[in-house]
């Protein structure tokens, strides 16, 4: 039932392209930028750290030629990436190709051009080199999806299982299994699909030996092998706990509790599993690394200690009738669970936005704000799960009292109260099952995440890339600071019309961080030309009483023009932020 949902969510999301935490922040030349002489060598920077591959950078010449390069190798950090580019480089526009692979282990691509002498025309056959084989992308995907789900069941079952005491542990042995197989083949698929993922080529390509000893000399590599190994432990704990148990309904109660080293064993191989997933996803990557990569792997034990042991609990519902211990254990291992998810959820959303805005201006705030409305329903629905359980806990309690009441004891009523219906067990079964369907979906939201470029990560790259766009025979430029302070954030949008040669008019807004109208003591504008050595120009900007403006700007020549935008908040606060503006 659970695979056949997260098949069916797949056909209908589809397969699109996955994007990664880090993201190309500025390139050396600049993005279409025009150069007098050729330059030696071309750098692009990042908001993260990222791994390099043999052909990270490809430059085509004006004819559609692939350059030769060197070797693509860091500059002043793992989160610049420079080669060194040929010497008596034609007149014309040329063709940047890159790849590179983010620290969180997402690969990410692009290209951009920049001019020689004179732009010339682009050829529309270029070949800028693999970007993202569809089907390797989908096999990638599709197994993340699936380890997700198995880690849910293989984990929260096993939980279940030690913590909740079912009468009969052997009526769960088999989605045990199902989860311990799904994420050993899953795991084994991530290994071999790593390579083709990374470089962008196709399926066929798992079994290329450079690849392979890439693979498995990196992190995500090591990840895996170690999720491998914790596996066949898990295995071996499992096969010593069901070996031990007798088969017959309610037996285990008369059991010996487990020993607590092999509890602390089990949870310190749950634990270490979870971080599998934490030391190559977002967590790994970006502020507060250690603390993510704690929150991270917390989020998602608390996410498979319940809806796996929801699983777990159908099942034993629909085969079994549970005791009112089982019931009791497993409503408050769900009420632990959800406080987990709830403080985890909300460290994580503030380090992936960054900003309020972010909510609805990126497709990772997007996402969240939908992983939202589903765990709101997940808590409905867990609410009303919980009230069932503590009416057929309630009444079976009571059943058991009345039964054991020794004979010299009060006298019973004339009606005692009943054992619990067939009609209240199939409500929590109604119940559980609704709330299984809804964890399922915030799991695969969860999943797309994992694979969705933050909104910190967004706004640091928009920070040093332009921020330019046309429009009509203006230019508008959106520029967000932060000074580093509380409440010195916004952005400022500045509008240059008509963005020609000669008189201009300058017009410029402050946000602050809540999006509304800011008043700050100071916004200062200047202009250079590096090109011609021109500059700086100061835009004398005056408060005109809600925005900034001077209708008399002049820019004598046309070019890239570095466009300097200073704000001051405070008496000692402010910041300087640089865009690149085109002036015909």
């Amino acid at each position: 039932m659970l695979l056949g949902a997260v098949l069916v969510l797949l056909v209908l999301g589809g397969a699109g392209t996955a994007s990664a935490h880090a993201a190309l922040r500025a390139t050396d030349p600049d993005d279409g930028s025009v150069l007098r002489t050729a330059p030696r060598q071309l750098t692009l920077t990042f908001t993260e750290s990222v791994g390099l591959l043999d052909d990270s950078v490809r430059v085509l010449g004006p004819d559609g030629r692939r350059l030769r390069l060197g070797e693509a190798e860091h500059e002043k950090g793992d989160n610049t990436a420079r080669v060194t580019l040929p010497r008596g480089l034609d007149e014309g526009t040329y063709t940047v190709a890159w790849r590179v692979v983010s620290a969180d282990s997402h690969p990410v691509s692009g290209a951009f051009t920049f001019s020689v002498g004179k732009p010339s025309p682009t050829l529309a056959a270029m070949d800028t080199g693999p970007t993202e084989d569809p089907t390797t992308a989908a096999l990638h995907k599709i197994a993340r999806y699936l380890a997700y789900l198995a880690a849910a069941l293989l984990i929260g079952t096993g939980t279940f299982i030690v913590v909740c005491g079912p009468p009969d542990p052997s009526i769960l042995r088999r989605p045990l299994a199902i989860g311990w197989w799904t994420l050993v083949g899953t795991t084994l698929a991530l290994l071999l699909l790593r390579g083709p993922y990374e470089t962008g080529e196709g399926p066929g390509a798992a079994f290329d030996t450079e690849a392979l000893t890439r693979t498995l000399t990196g992190r995500p590599g090591m990840a895996l092998l170690a999720r491998l190994g914790l596996l066949l432990l898990a295995a071996a704990l499992l096969i010593w706990r069901l070996s031990n148990v007798p088969q017959g309904r309610g037996e285990l109660r008369d059991q010996p509790r487990r020993s607590r080293t092999q509890q602390a064993t089990l949870l310190g191989t749950a634990i270490a599993l979870a971080f599998t997933w934490a030391a190559s996803d977002h967590a790994s990557a970006g502020i507060q690394v250690p603390l993510a990569m704690a929150s991270s792997a917390s989020h998602l034990l608390a996410t498979a200690v319940w809806l796996g042991g929801l699983t777990a609990l159908l099942l034993t519902l629909r085969r079994a009738t549970p005791t009112p211990e089982t019931v009791t254990r497993f409503s408050r291992l769900a009420f632990a669970s959800v406080t987990v998810l709830v403080v985890t959820g909300v460290y994580q959303s503030w380090r992936g936005l960054g900003s309020w805005n972010a909510l609805t201006e990126t497709t990772y705030g997007r996402l969240l704000t939908l992983k939202l409305v589903a765990v709101v329903l997940l808590l409905g629905a867990a609410a009303v799960s919980r009230s069932w359980t503590a009416r057929l806990a309630t009444v079976e309690a009571e059943t058991t009292v009345r039964v054991l009441e020794p004979a010299g004891g009060p006298p019973l009523p004339e009606d005692p109260p009943p054992p619990p219906s067939d009609a209240q067990h199939r409500a929590l079964r109604r119940s559980v099952l609704a709330e299984v369907a809804v964890g399922v979906v915030v799991l695969v939201i969860t999943t797309v995440l994992t694979a969705t470029l933050p909104g910190r990560a967004a706004a640091e790259a928009a920070t040093g890339a332009e921020s330019v766009r046309p429009v009509g025979g203006t230019v508008a430029v959106t520029v967000p600071f932060d000074v580093g302070t509380p409440g010195g954030t916004g952005k400022v949008e500045l509008t240059l019309d008509p963005g020609r040669v000669g008189d201009n008019s300058l017009q410029a807004v402050v946000f602050g961080p809540d999006g509304g109208l800011s008043t700050v003591p100071e916004l200062r504008v200047s202009f250079t030309l590096p090109a011609q050595d021109v500059g700086p120009l100061d835009a004398g900007l005056t408060d005109q009483g809600g925005y900034w403006a001077n209708s008399f700007v002049n820019l004598p020549l046309a070019g890239t023009w570095t466009m300097k935008v200073t704000v001051r908040v405070s008496e000692i606060d402010q910041v300087s932020v640089e865009r690149r503006i085109e002036v015909s």
